[in-house]
């Protein structure tokens, strides 16, 4: 089965105070464990002992892991890292809390990603027998689960290359410069479940965090978040809109360290025959929002 989802985000944090009290209060995620200048997350509908690692000192993302199918696959995955000339390093059990053993790879981008295939499990808030939609009393935005990042890198099309002839993902969505031979690869948007993409890339500065995003309902539940975001004085980059591509409902907005957040709904789902959507760059407007007028911090600020 290979690689199954994104897994977690080790994000790092100037003052993990402040961090503390946003993802705690105004995502609504719970906090699992902390250690000095570290703490662990998990949103409520999650299983995994935490998706979500604050480490002190900065901003960005320091690594991303994502889970496999089990040890034979690991092993397929580390070789053909390989193959394609990366190099990687053996992960021992708990070297992050509560995740087994595993393989790490500094990226073509210069991310660092991680491949596990266990991890504890801590059970959702509302079990696996006869649950509720949702819990009764939930904080802030109260969001559901981790979605997809998207980060950037100078070669989107070598990191493509990476992602679906090594680790099996497929492009739902691609941003092209020109259709035909002499168009470039601006962006492309990768998966491996059946969402409209787990990873993206975009063209950038390698090794940058674009933004990491959390799935919720609909759009109402957009609006929702609106509302706390408002009330808490979150700085937000835009929306709610939608997008074109992905047709993704959305707002982007800041952490306290300036890591670029998003709550997202789409109703877009994806298979192994999906047909890849092609984008243009001067259509770039009706990609992006409904108001079809790109805003230029939304690519330049990482």
């Amino acid at each position: 089965m290979g690689v199954l989802r994104l897994g977690y985000l080790h994000v790092r944090e100037t003052d993990l105070a402040s961090a503390r009290q946003y993802y705690g209060e105004t995502l609504g995620l719970t906090l699992m464990n902390e250690e000095p200048g570290k703490l662990y997350f998990k949103a409520w509908d999650e299983w995994d002992h935490h998706h979500l690692v604050l480490e002190e000192g900065g901003a960005g993302l320091a690594k991303f892991g994502f889970k496999v199918s089990g040890l034979d696959e690991l092993e397929r995955l580390e070789k053909g890292m390989r193959n394609f000339g990366l190099e990687t390093v053996r992960m021992s059990k708990n070297e992050t809390l509560a995740v087994g053993q595993g393989v790490r790879a500094v990226l073509p981008s210069g991310h660092i990603m991680e491949l596990y295939h266990d991890i504890e499990y801590a059970g959702t808030a509302v079990g696996t027998v006869n649950p509720p939609v949702r819990p009764r009393h939930l904080e802030g935005i109260g969001v559901p689960r981790l979605d997809h990042a998207l980060l950037t890198t100078e070669d989107p099309a070598l990191m493509e290359r990476l992602f679906t002839e090594v680790l099996g993902f497929r492009a739902s969505h691609r941003l092209v410069t020109e259709l035909g031979d002499k168009g470039d690869l601006i962006a492309t948007w990768l998966f491996t479940t059946h969402k409209s993409h787990d990873i993206a890339f975009i063209k950038g500065p390698s090794g940058k965090l674009h933004h990491f995003a959390y799935r919720v309902m609909d759009w109402s539940a957009i609006r929702h978040g609106g509302e706390i975001l408002s009330m808490d004085n979150v700085p937000v980059a835009f929306g709610p809109d939608i997008h074109g591509l992905t047709r993704g409902q959305t707002i982007y907005f800041f952490d306290p360290s300036g890591n670029r957040n998003e709550i997202f709904s789409s109703d877009v789902e994806t298979a192994a025959d999906f047909p890849t959507v092609t984008w243009t760059r001067e259509q770039i407007g009706h990609a992006s929002y409904i108001g079809r007028e790109v805003k230029e911090s939304h690519f330049s600020v990482t």
